[in-house]
């Protein structure tokens, strides 16, 4: 099987071919040929016409929802959002039922996902059953094959424990993804306490819940010398004390949310349960900030977050709403309405993923063909006819976007998005 790519502009920093237009030749899944021009045959030919090719796309959190949820989504059809939405590589939390916590769970979503037309990799538990009391053997996922550890939706609570976890990892250069909320702080708030809050009547979170989080994870790295990432990043606050972390030298990085930089707590006046995510929206001036953050380099990666839930999750009361939102789809063209500019998007949903989490790949020849074609000029709407989940609770329906996925190119195969 050989595909043919016809001038493609390729951006890859790794890449001696970096910012030219190139034909690019992928005989059984492999880069055979790279040239200002190639001749020969194919068996499917895609014309790029000065399109953005890179290397696959990366988002580093997606709730998991294989095995045990699957009237949510499954393993197929979250690879069919991946791809839809342009990433080759997705992160999926241990929130499974049974949780993903053995080398028999890493070994069910790495084994389920090898036909698929992107890799699903899996996050382990932690703590077993994700319950924050008792480590998991994380030795055997990570020979297994986990990308990271980490109690996904659930963040580690106890200090202690992650001090043990992060001294477990650090013996193979593991990292721990952490969601920064500390659950004693106003556990029943629904949203950012804060004007708004009070002008809705909604129980309020306290940034705080956020702050201390970071805060004290950052100080468990330096302790233990141990790599953590912080995901969910939403405070202009957790910004500036990630910033100083990083100049100090402490291994921690970090990712925002795709609705972190779209929308703010004025967008919960509708009661929108779409938009009820944790941790919450913030006001206008912490999405800035975080727009920012990631000009700087500050920020290390946009992840959507992607969290499909049922009907009965999303359509009730405020109060009873599920968490979370789809975005899969839609990050590419929403990020581009953000304030972004296209090598800072992909640094952060392509480049800088792949560098911290040491997922190989670059468009050289004799490379693995994981490719992902993009354009980033088109304007248009998001719509209900671009959502592949098997769930529909996407807040972006609706939205303007900039930029659209074409395919991406994987395993041999080349799907349309």
């Amino acid at each position: 099987m050989t595909i043919l790519v016809r001038q493609a502009l390729i951006k890859d920093n790794h890449s001696s071919h970096n910012n030219t237009v190139k034909d690019i030749l992928i005989s059984n899944g492999v880069i055979s040929e790279i040239s200002p021009s190639i001749s020969a045959t194919s068996d499917e030919m895609v014309e790029a016409n000065g399109k953005t090719i890179t290397p696959g796309w990366v988002d580093v959190f997606a709730v998991g929802t294989d095995p045990g949820f699957e009237y949510k989504d499954d393993l197929t059809s979250l690879s069919l959002s991946a791809c839809a939405g342009g990433f080759t590589h997705v992160f999926v939390s241990p929130n499974t039922s049974p949780v993903t916590q053995s080398k028999t769970g890493i070994e069910y979503i790495l084994s389920s996902s090898q036909q698929l037309p992107c890799f699903i990799h899996p996050i382990g538990a932690v703590t077993k059953n994700t319950d924050g009391k008792e480590l998991t053997e994380m030795y055997d996922m990570h020979a297994s094959g986990a990308i990271a550890f980490g109690d996904g939706v659930k963040s580690i609570q106890s200090a202690g424990l992650m001090i043990k976890a992060l001294q477990y990892v650090s013996a193979f250069n593991g990292i721990i993804i952490q969601i920064p909320d500390d659950h004693s702080v106003a556990p029943h708030g629904q949203m950012h306490e804060g004007i708004v809050s009070t002008q809705i009547g909604l129980p309020g979170k306290p940034a705080l819940a956020e702050e201390i989080m970071v805060a004290r994870d950052i100080e468990l790295s330096k302790y233990t010398q141990s790599h953590v990432h912080i995901t969910g990043v939403s405070l202009s606050s957790s910004v500036d004390m990630i910033k100083k972390a990083k100049k100090d030298g402490a291994k921690i990085s970090c990712s925002t949310t795709l609705h972190h930089l779209v929308f703010t707590d004025k967008d919960l006046i509708g009661y929108n349960t779409n938009l009820k995510v944790n941790p919450p929206l913030r006001p206008e001036k912490d999405r800035k900030a975080l727009i920012k953050a990631i000009k700087d380099g500050v920020i290390d990666c946009i992840s959507a977050h992607h969290t499909a839930q049922n009907k009965d999750a999303k359509v009730c009361e405020f109060e009873y709403a599920g968490n979370g939102t789809l975005g899969l789809e839609a990050a590419y063209g929403v990020l581009g309405t953000v304030g972004l500019s296209e090598d800072e998007i992909l640094n952060a949903i392509c480049f800088k993923p792949r560098e911290l989490f040491d997922i190989k790949g670059s468009i050289e020849i004799g490379s693995k063909a994981d490719l992902t074609l993009s354009d980033p000029g088109p304007v248009s709407t998001f719509d209900a006819n671009q959502n592949k989940s098997k769930s529909s609770n996407s807040a972006y329906l609706g939205l303007p976007t900039k930029g659209k996925v074409i395919g991406t190119m994987l395993k041999n195969k080349f799907i349309k998005a």
